[in-house]
């Protein structure tokens, strides 16, 4: 087929089946190890989309994450990692997955190529435009989220879009496109292998710059992460020695006191220093 996409095009890779262990995971890797190189050459486009996230949600808007399969649940994922990272609400990064959660483990069957299924999905968060709506696809032609984006533009939303083919339908649609092309997968359109890599690095790209741009990071440390089990606990212990210099004891003490890395800095810096 003369314009097939690129993440539908044949592997460069022939009989898989007779090729050894050692020599499927070296050309499995040797695919990976292009992903960040493609993601280099479109960081002028993430820098619009961060940038622009970065400006709704310091005026109090919501970044929104839609998507459908591994794209879907790879928005979830970035979603879900926010609020114990950054100790940020549930509400203020939102993902959500054709089909509902239940698609986050087995497939919902039609979920997909329903148009009208992402702005119902979106409208029970009471999305404005406020808020910033990214859709997520690594083909750029998958129904949920180009439906999803194209009601969010007739309310004034704006979107962003991460896919893996050039000039795709989602691209032409969304305000601050991100096309990251990492050519054929090693197992013809498997998708979830070097798209959904180049996916889940984006999404880590902008989550992360986001929330240090909103204050969320200090130094190099995630200062107001939820401390939900010891490990955290342990790390936000380790934090307040370095940054005030104290001894463990100390350092446990002023944190089960005021329940937080960044309070205990923020009380108590000028006084160890």
């Amino acid at each position: 087929m003369k314009n097939k996409p690129t993440t539908e095009q044949s592997s460069n890779y022939n009989n898989l089946e007779k090729m050894d262990t050692f020599e499927l995971l070296s050309n499995i890797n040797a695919e990976d190890k292009t992903v960040p190189l493609a993601i280099e050459k479109v960081i002028p486009s993430i820098e619009k989309l961060v940038n622009i996230i970065y400006a709704k949600m310091k005026d109090g808007g919501r970044l929104f994450y839609i998507g459908a399969g591994t794209s879907g649940r790879l928005g979830v994922l970035d979603a879900s990692e926010c609020p114990p990272t950054y100790g940020v609400s549930d509400n203020w990064v939102i993902g959500l997955i054709a089909g509902g959660d239940i698609a986050l483990r087995k497939a919902v069957e039609n979920a997909e190529d329903d148009t009208t299924l992402a702005w119902k999905d979106l409208q029970e968060y009471n999305i404005t435009d406020k808020d910033v709506l990214v859709g997520i696809a690594a083909s750029g032609t998958t129904p949920y989220v180009i439906g999803g984006l194209q009601r969010a533009k007739q309310h004034n939303i704006t979107t962003g879009c991460i896919t893996c083919n050039k000039n795709s339908p989602l691209s032409h649609v969304a305000e601050y496109p991100i096309e990251i092309v990492v050519g054929p997968e090693f197992v013809t359109g498997s998708t979830r292998m070097k798209a959904g890599t180049a996916q889940k690095l984006v999404l880590n790209m902008i989550s992360t710059s986001v929330m240090i741009k909103l204050g969320r990071v200090k130094d190099n440390k995630m200062v107001h992460m939820q401390l939900s089990n010891t490990k955290l606990v342990n790390r936000g212990v380790l934090m307040l020695m370095d940054e005030l210099l104290i001894d463990e004891d100390l350092a446990s003490m002023l944190l089960e006191k005021h329940k937080s890395v960044k309070n205990v800095l923020d009380l108590y810096k000028s006084e160890f220093l």
